[in-house]
């Protein structure tokens, strides 16, 4: 049996991380693109990376960057995947106002680099970008395929490109290439500046006794939360079906960063208001109040529906928290610690 190969760019990510688990438990091969650096930055698919000499081995890392078309063309006429899932972006919000030239280089030039490519190798694939909720700003919610876009950051606009390239590529070059709109979605694996895991992150430390408070801006931003684990999901399905169609993902409630810092602070018995400080440096020069997807179309036409919900996903996320403060605190007392990673040079 030939087994479908996929290519993800931004694997290393927290979603890229999910989807290759996703993929490898479906037979495909898998290959990943990321960019060099002095350090590995490869901590979340080291449980799924082996030797790529092993006969069985079905997930490959490859150097290559979203400002590079030229080397982005090469590793598709090396590669010839199946389906081209485009997750890398620098998709830090608040940092997006600071770096906004870059955000647009990467995030907004970077997915037409790898659709020129796609295009101009004459690869019959399936194309997969990452949208996202940022795209709707200002626009009241509840906010469906057919709401119009009124980005408040950079990033939400280089997004916004990004979507509508993506569109005329399917539009005039008959590519199968689909926008998933994904809202916000969170898990154990989101990096440390994003507020959920910092939030997540503090309840622990705070709760151990290694912290005393946490900084934050604006607590009244309203958020759709869902969980990437499972946002991973819709990803592949929207590539397995007749005709390419944007869809979005999210769980249809609201809830407040107020809300998920409570959550998290109740589930280690804590009042956050003991604990959190505001510090307006995190607020954004001009802020997206409210994001609450109607994920209608992808129950009816794909068949997702949420599972888990931002209460949930809170104490899921502490809990994960937790279990790596006890594990470290019992490598730092002599207990046996896992065997280390062996870093292994990636072809």
């Amino acid at each position: 049996m030939t087994l479908k190969t996929a290519l993800v760019t931004g694997i290393t990510g927290q979603d890229g991380s999910y989807l290759a688990e996703l993929l490898l438990k479906k037979d495909y091969v898998v290959h990943g693109i990321v960019r060099r650096a002095s350090t590995f930055n490869t901590h979340r698919i080291d449980h799924l990376y082996h030797d790529p000499h092993e006969p069985d081995a079905r997930l490959f890392l490859h150097y290559g960057d979203l400002t590079d078309g030229t080397r982005i063309a090469a590793l598709l006429e090396q590669v010839q995947p199946d389906e081209v899932y485009h997750l890398a972006a620098q998709s830090h919000v608040r940092v997006s106002f600071d770096e906004p030239e870059f955000t647009g280089d990467t995030t907004g030039l970077g997915t037409i680099r790898l659709l020129e490519a796609i295009r101009a190798t004459g690869l019959s694939c399936r194309f997969y970008q990452a949208s996202s909720s940022e795209m709707f700003g200002a626009t009241p919610p509840p906010q469906n395929e057919s709401t119009p876009f009124h980005p408040r950051s950079p990033y939400g606009a280089a997004k916004v490109y990004a979507y509508w390239v993506t569109r005329n590529y399917r539009e005039a070059y008959g590519l199968y290439a689909v926008n998933g709109i994904l809202f916000n979605h969170e898990s154990p694996r989101r990096g440390p500046t994003f507020v959920t895991r910092k939030v997540a992150m503090a309840a622990a430390q705070i709760k151990a006794g290694l912290q005393e408070v946490i900084h934050l801006g604006n607590l009244d931003a309203r958020r759709d939360w869902g969980y990437a684990a499972e946002y991973v999901e819709a990803m592949w399905l929207m590539l397995q079906q007749d005709k390419p169609d944007d869809y979005v993902i999210a769980t249809g409630a609201s809830h407040s960063v107020r809300d998920f810092v409570d959550q998290c602070f109740s589930h280690v018995g804590l009042d956050w208001r003991d604990h959190v400080r505001f510090d307006e440096r995190y607020l954004r020069p001009s802020e997206v109040d409210d994001l609450v997807g109607d994920a209608a179309k992808a129950e009816r036409v794909l068949g997702w529906r949420p599972r888990v919900r931002a209460p949930e996903l809170a104490r899921l996320m502490v809990d994960a928290e937790l279990t790596a403060l006890s594990h470290t605190r019992a490598t730092a007392v002599g207990a046996p610690a896992a065997s280390p990673v062996l870093e292994l040079a990636r072809p």
